[in-house]
């Protein structure tokens, strides 16, 4: 159809159109109608079912891996129980707050025993954790050489857990080389009883709740 014909169509009687101004019309209307479902209805359905999709695969990957938890579920159970044991051992490694006097002793006989002579032996204030405190120990020992490092075998070697940090080894008396002052901090650690450990996590949610 020419441009002319189109103008001379009469929108009120469409009945007498020819055919392909019947078809453009009807494909026009048709472009029309799926063009408003589209804005009013099927594009919100469509960023649904691609949420809904994205979900769909959230939830698959949730459950292979929860499956895989429960399947692995009786080793994970072994697992715990073995470090469990292995705390449990680590813990009888440290004294008891009763035995801390009897372990600076054994230190201090360490160096005794070695021939050194101890010009500072002195502890500082605990440092408490969460299930054990550290006790820091200042001490300053004058020897010879080969029996400071006797001593420091002696106290890695102790039942309990004893070590020592910030070592520095000088000479004090230019006159006699084979004499040396050793200063260091030992560190020797205990378990807190069920009291203590409670005071701490009593302390802790204290500072947490809002004031």
């Amino acid at each position: 159809m020419t441009l002319d014909e189109i103008r001379r169509l009469n929108p009120k009687d469409i009945g007498i159109w020819p055919w392909p101004a019947k078809a453009g019309a009807l494909i026009l209307l048709l472009t029309l109608l799926l063009t408003a479902a589209w804005y009013f209805g099927w594009s919100a359905q469509s960023d649904e079912l691609e949420q809904k999709r994205n979900r769909e695969q959230t939830l698959r990957q949730e459950y292979t891996s929860k499956k895989a938890q429960a399947i692995n579920l009786d080793l994970h159970i072994q697992q715990l129980k073995e470090v469990e044991q292995q705390f449990g051992a680590l813990l009888r490694q440290l004294p008891s707050k009763s035995e801390m006097d009897a372990l600076l002793s054994d230190i201090n006989q360490a160096g005794l025993g070695r021939g050194l002579q101890f010009e500072l032996f002195k502890p500082s204030q605990e440092r408490l954790q969460e299930f054990y405190a550290e006790l820091p120990v200042d001490i300053r020992v004058t020897g010879v050489y080969h029996d400071i490092g006797a001593f420091a075998s002696d106290v890695s070697q102790l039942s309990r857990i004893v070590t020592l940090n910030d070592m520095a080894i000088s000479n004090k008396d230019p006159k006699d080389n084979t004499i040396l002052t050793m200063e260091a901090v030992a560190k020797t650690f205990r378990y807190l009883d069920d009291e203590e450990i409670s005071k701490q996590r009593k302390a802790k949610e204290a500072q947490k709740a809002p004031k």
